[in-house]
């Protein structure tokens, strides 16, 4: 339904937002050094919950888009390159925050644990845009229906933020120890993923469709 290469494409894309710095992220990292992996765990499962909502969401809202505006895609192609492009400039810009850099949290249930994972991601503006951004480059009209074109690339989404998210909850106090004391490595961290976000937007931008 959807091509390989744009398929791989997207998962770079959203491999590439996972690794920047948001509050999901700094919630999981914080949430996991304060009181454990069990924690980081639980709050994990609230925010993949929350992508549920914006997977549907967008779905339902790029399947009506597409069928009012069939071009739709070249009104939101370079939305979503300057979307990517932000989030590089939030990696690399001065006084910028990288998502090892962690914050002291009270220890908090379980209930509210997953409560909380759910509402910081889905009250996130950040995971909107990039759905509402991004997705209209990868869905094809004329490939299939567009809504489950949309829910197979939040499924990707979502199964690769959790793929990443859950080994950073597992290692989340040894990493945080590694770059405490590195502060050099957090700021390499930070212009790395800052170039590989710049590098996808640019890509993006000059990628015609098929």
């Amino acid at each position: 339904m959807i091509p390989l290469n744009e398929w791989l494409l997207f998962c770079a894309a959203a491999f590439g937002m996972v690794l920047s710095p948001g509050p999901n992220m700094m919630y999981l990292l914080s949430r996991s050094i304060c009181q454990g992996r069990r924690a980081g765990f639980i709050s994990l499962l609230g925010v993949v919950s929350g992508w549920l909502v914006h997977i549907f969401s967008a779905s339902a809202g790029l399947t009506a888009l597409f069928l009012a505006v069939p071009f739709a895609y070249e009104v939101l192609k370079y939305a979503g390159a300057a979307y990517l492009l932000y989030l590089a400039w939030q990696a690399i810009r001065p006084g910028g925050a990288s998502p090892f850099a962690t914050r002291q949290l009270p220890p908090d249930s379980p209930a509210k644990l997953y409560r909380m994972g759910f509402l910081t991601n889905a009250l996130n503006p950040k995971a909107a845009v990039f759905y509402l951004s991004i997705f209209p480059q990868f869905v094809h009209p004329e490939s299939g229906h567009v809504f489950l074109q949309s829910v197979l690339l939040g499924l990707t989404q979502m199964a690769i933020s959790f793929t990443v998210n859950l080994g950073l909850v597992l290692t989340a106090g040894t990493i945080a120890a590694f770059f405490a004391t590195r502060p050099l490595w957090l700021r390499t961290q930070r212009w790395i993923m800052g170039g590989v976000l710049g590098a996808l937007a640019v890509r993006l931008a000059l990628d015609e469709r098929k």
